[in-house]
């Protein structure tokens, strides 16, 4: 575990330089697991579980960066400067990035996405309980903002993925990619507030916090906002999730579309409009 956690998981190469907890943390939990299999199966090897007692690295402290979404606030200063820097970085990746933010989807989810999993309009995306982290299917409504940018990603013949660079396989957005993006935002930074501007450390996971974030601050209901994420917590955790399977399909329709119109009115600098939800909710 602790060789994992400084150099490399034996047989992998290291994805990243340096020492890295969340190698030591994979490691510890699949030892722990072979471990368990190995006592309840009863293999006379094994007396007791080594692992208990170990050095597991702690996990890391719970994140809580958005990016500014707020008109009032310096006019979603960070919105707007990430939105106009995703054109900078090249495409396909400034459509991926977008998409992000519009649907609060995870990366993996957006970044291998399929042509088969989008309806024949654009309206929908569905992901199968295969490429979700919860292993439940999720559709995803897509809004007129979003189907427009999935409009402009060139089709490649024989290539299932919409993302694609090599007309082969997925991209896989990295830190090359976040970069060159953090580069492009601090130019438009400098350019709006003078040569001292900063922008605090953020990650491409952020964005789906921030879209969570920011259309629970337009007055998108709680649970709505979780049904948009795939989440089972909260309003739909234990024996509440159990009972209650509604997906709110016409719902997550209006709260996307109600985000969406918001990032294009802060990107625009005009104030978006309101879109009623079902059930006289606003």
């Amino acid at each position: 575990m602790d060789e994992a956690r400084r150099t490399a998981i034996p047989g992998l190469p290291p994805r990243n330089d340096g020492t890295s907890d969340a190698r030591g943390r994979k490691m510890a939990d699949a030892l722990g697991a072979l471990f368990k299999w190995a006592m309840r199966h009863r293999r006379k090897f094994l007396d007791a579980n080594p692992c208990l007692g170990g050095y597991r690295p702690n996990p890391p402290v719970a994140r809580d960066r958005v990016l500014n979404f707020r008109f009032d606030v310096r006019r979603a200063d960070e919105l707007r400067w990430f939105w106009s820097s995703c054109d900078a970085v090249g495409e396909p990746f400034g459509a991926l990035l977008k998409l992000l933010l519009l649907t609060g989807c995870r990366l993996s989810e957006i970044a291998r996405m399929t042509r088969g999993e989008l309806s024949d309009d654009l309206a929908t995306l569905r992901l199968p309980r295969e490429r979700t982290k919860n292993n439940r299917p999720h559709d995803v409504p897509l809004a007129p903002m979003a189907r427009a940018i999935l409009k402009t990603v060139p089709r490649i013949d024989g290539c299932p993925y919409v993302f694609t660079t090599d007309g082969r396989t997925a991209v896989s957005p990295g830190s090359k990619l976040k970069r060159r993006l953090d580069a492009a935002m601090l130019a438009e930074a400098e350019k709006e507030c003078g040569d001292d501007a900063t922008i605090a450390p953020w990650r491409l996971h952020d964005l789906r916090r921030s879209a969570a974030s920011g259309m629970a601050a337009i007055g998108i209901p709680p649970h709505i906002v979780e049904a948009c994420l795939n989440h089972i917590s909260g309003a739909k955790s234990g024996v509440a999730g159990i009972y209650n399977v509604e997906q709110y399909e016409p719902e997550k329709r209006a709260a996307l579309a109600r985000w969406a119109d918001h990032i294009e009115g802060l990107v625009s600098g005009k104030r978006a409009k309101v879109i009623p939800l079902r059930g006289g909710i606003v």
